[in-house]
């Protein structure tokens, strides 16, 4: 078999790149139209033991990512290049996303839910329990124009102590085939704007919409 080595492999990120970067590859002739020719793959940070689920926030200008075996969020300033905790403890947070609103979205391993940042810091938790049992370890998620959050509730952050904890009993009530859902949770406040999340579809046999 032969082996295919990344285009960032063994590069000197403090030389120059020319463009447009050989990093920067469309794989589907579709996605060829959104490929910025003047642009370079940038290192932001290193020093994470598993940095994931990166957010925007343009308002601050500032980009949000989990570093989910440290427990913690990082926060990097794009006028700077500093980088600094967010949050720390985060419940080994995943995934994040906004909201219409411009509220932080998370889905925390240890604490097996799905929060929501408030404006004015408050964490106000959307979802824990379906069917009256604890979810298994939510792990990213999206909204919808229509008002509502697509996550994933895989449980790898329950299934090994190193993203999480794994609890003493499992308390989801999923095994086996059942163990990778994909929830939809309606929200009473319909969100703003156009569709910046998945769209209705079928979903696998495997996966399971409420």
């Amino acid at each position: 078999m032969a082996t295919v080595e990344s285009p960032i492999a063994g590069r000197d990120w403090g030389a120059p790149v020319p463009y447009p970067d050989p990093a920067v590859e469309a794989h589907d002739p579709r996605f060829a139209a959104f490929k910025l020719n003047n642009a370079a793959v940038e290192r932001l940070y290193t020093g994470a033991r598993w940095a994931e689920g990166p957010v925007w926030f343009g308002d601050h200008d500032c980009l949000l990512f989990s570093d989910i075996p440290n427990n913690r969020i990082l926060r990097f300033a794009a006028a700077s290049g500093a980088v600094s905790e967010f949050r720390r403890p985060a419940n080994n947070s995943n995934g994040h996303y906004r909201d219409a609103q411009g509220r932080l979205l998370s889905c925390e391993h240890d604490s097996r839910r799905v929060t929501r940042t408030e404006h004015d810091g408050s964490i106000s938790v959307l979802l824990d329990r379906f069917d009256g049992k604890p979810l298994n370890g939510p792990n990213d998620l999206c909204t919808h124009a229509d008002g509502s959050i697509w996550f994933t509730d895989p449980g790898y952050g329950t299934l090994v102590q190193y993203p999480g904890h794994r609890p003493r009993r499992s308390g989801g009530g999923r095994r086996g085939d059942a163990q990778r859902h994909l929830f939809l949770a309606r929200l009473p406040t319909p969100l703003r704007g156009g569709d910046r999340g998945l769209p209705p579809r079928q979903l696998p046999a495997r996966h399971l919409r409420v």
